[in-house]
Parts: C-alpha cells; structure tokens; sequence
C-alpha cells in the first residue's frame, strides 16, 4: 500500500478519533452540568476576588459559608459591617444566580458570626432561649430571620438539635449550644427556631445528626466517638418529633462515629447512617448538609477525594467546605476537580448527583420569593413533641 494512503488513512482515523473523543468528553461532562450545587465554600475577603468571582459564574460552586474570623490569621475574613455584608452577598449572587444558598452559622450566644459590636442583633444563646417558652424562641428566630433577609444571607446554619446531656462537652454544653437537658424541650425550640427563620424566608439547618450532646472530644481536632453514651432515646429523639412536626429546612450530618450503626466510618461517611437511618428509618427526605469536610474527624487518614467519594456515596446532599481550618486558595479548584473525577471514574453516577440537585432545587422552590408555609406563632406551643400538624 503506498505510504501516502496509509498515511491519509492514519490521519483520518486519528481526526476521527479525536472528534469522538471530544464529542464523549461534551457528553460525560452534560450528564453533570449542575454539579456546582453540590459544593459549598468558604472565602476569604470582605468581597470575592476575581479568580473566585470566574469560578463562581462558571456554575462550579452555588453555595457559600460566612465566617468573622479568619482561623489562621486570627483576623477579619467576610464580615466588619451590616453595609459590607450586604455588598458581599449581592455581589455572590450576582455570580452564581439567585439559587444559590448563602449561609452563615447565627445561633446565638457564643456561636454567632454576626456580632452586636459590628452593628448586628444580639442573640441570645440557645441554652438561654431553652429557659423561656418555645413561642418566646420564635418570635427571637424571627426577629434574625428578617434581620439575615435583609443582608441577603438565605441560610442558617442553626439550630442545634443536641441533648444537653454532658455539660463538659467541649463544643456544645460549654458553651451553652443546646436548648435543654429535655429531649422533648430541644425539640419544641429547635422547631420554634426554625419556624421563626423560615417564616422570615430563610433557611434553618438541624444540626448534628445523630446527635453529639453526650460527646467529650472536639471533631474539629480528633475523631468523636460517642458509642458509649449516645442513646436513642435521648439523642435521636428530638429529630423524630421535629420530623413528625414538619422541618422546613435542612439537616446536617456530624463527624460522629457510633459502632451500633456503623463500626468503620463516621455518620457523615456512613450510608448506614445518613440513607439507612436517617432517611430510611426516620423518613426525611429532604436535603442534607455535611459538616464541614476539612475537620480532623474525617480527614484523618483520608484524601479529600475519598471524603467526597464516601459523603456522597451515604447519601449527603452538599459537601461543605470552610477553608478556614487551614486555608488554600486552591481547595475549590481541587475539590470541583475532584468531583468531576469521582464522577468520570463512576465512582459517582450522574443520576446520584441530579438526585441531590433536585432536593435543593425543591427546597429553593419552597423559599421563592422569601416565602414559605410554616405553621402560624400561636399554635407553636401545641406542636410539640406529640409531632401534632
């Protein structure tokens, strides 16, 4: 065969080839295309810098975590003013969309990053809130709901549903974060709390399942385990009557190992946990937030891709990622890398993320135009435990 045909012929097929491989790569890539809603970041800057703006507007990332205090520098990160906030979300969304979720943790007391010296509410603990009546709980929930409305923040990520059962617990009973020693009482707060927000339009977030009241150890240093004083009764009961009663938000699974349930991996890593007993055994179908995925009770021993890999695989809906525990510039390029690779390896199915892509298009849908059906303020106090609609 003359060596200008073969060579015609090599140059067709490597033509061919190429075409094809682009086309396949188009299409593996359209089977995804709103991965984006399942990454939350945090930043740092009192407004985004360019290079996060273009990651943003290229649907690579649809969610956004606020923080006051920049962890390894000990010093400002996204909040020094009500005016400054509300640049800083308008200029979010108009990257990302108006679906996109903007939260920050607000639940009062020692935990709030919005703070009353900087010109915001003062909030008071949830320990503190517990002492009053659950109506009481609400109207103070909603007062903060219309005050993050107004600085364009849709989402809460508050309160927490613990027990207060170890009052030397390092993240919860020292600084007063759980309603009461109650479980019924956590339970009528936190469903008063949330109603409040939501019916200021925005977003409440239970937190954290399965319930870490009774922890010793902090999941932001080391593994938690908390098999030997966690009880169902006390610690999953309170998300059993809020559940029963209709949350109207989301759900955040904690870096907490339980053996009974899981005796390798933590809730947040666990499918036993989060698709077995949390959707399955207690029925909730809506969407589910991690923690954040840079805490040592994950990481450890563990790449960032395999973190994913395994929360997605359980069932969580968006992936956290504060970027403040140790801080990269480079972690959302990683981390949408790392997706699309999970994805293309098939280690996660396109339809496993349009799943949770239609959760939180359907909890956008409840909160269009800062409204959403809750139940009306006097009828808080009758909605307890009883699960009672």
């Amino acid at each position: 065969m003359p060596l200008f045909i073969v060579y015609f012929i090599g140059a067709t097929f490597l033509s061919l080839f190429s075409l094809c491989s682009a086309v396949y790569s188009q299409d593996s890539a359209a089977e995804t295309p709103e991965a984006g809603y399942l990454l939350m970041f945090g930043f740092r800057g009192m407004t985004p810098d360019a290079d996060f703006i273009n990651f943003i507007k290229q649907g690579k990332a649809k969610n956004f975590i606020l923080f006051d205090r920049d962890i390894t520098t000990n010093g400002e990160r996204n909040i020094s003013s009500p005016d400054q906030v509300r640049r800083l979300t308008t200029s979010l969304r108009e990257a990302a969309g108006e679906d996109c979720f903007i939260g920050v943790d607000q639940e009062g007391g020692q935990v709030r990053r919005l703070k009353p010296q900087k010109g915001f509410m003062d909030l008071p603990s949830a320990q503190r809130m517990g002492q009053g009546s659950p109506h009481e709980t609400y109207e103070i929930a909603g007062r903060l709901g219309s005050e993050l409305r107004g600085l364009g923040i849709n989402l809460d990520l508050a309160p927490a549903l613990d027990v207060d059962s170890n009052p030397f617990n390092p993240v919860i009973g020292k600084l007063g974060r759980a309603f009461n020693t109650d479980p019924a009482k956590v339970a009528e707060h936190a469903l008063a709390f949330g109603r409040g927000l939501a019916k200021n339009g925005v977003i409440p977030v239970l937190k954290h399942f399965p319930g870490q009241g009774c922890a010793e150890k902090d999941s932001h240093l080391e593994p938690v385990d908390i098999s030997k004083c966690w009880n169902a009764n006390t610690d999953l009961k309170p998300y059993a009557d809020v559940f029963a009663a209709g949350w109207p938000g989301m759900v955040m699974i904690g870096h907490l190992s339980l053996a009974e349930l899981d005796p390798l991996l933590p809730a947040t890593l666990s499918k036993n946990i989060v698709s077995g007993l949390l959707r399955k055994g207690l029925g909730w179908e809506g969407v589910v937030i991690s923690d954040d995925l840079e805490m040592k009770a994950v990481t450890e021993g563990r790449s960032i891709k395999e973190v994913m890999a395994l929360a997605l695989d359980a069932g969580v809906d968006i992936l956290l990622f504060g970027n403040n525990i140790a801080y990269s510039k480079k972690l959302p390029e990683t981390v949408w890398n790392n997706l699309q690779e999970l994805i293309a390896e098939e280690r996660i199915s396109a339809e496993r993320v349009r799943e949770s892509v239609r959760r939180i298009k359907t909890l956008h849908a409840a909160y269009r135009n800062g409204e959403t059906k809750v139940e009306e303020p006097d009828k808080i106090d009758k909605n307890t435990a009883q699960g009672e609609k």
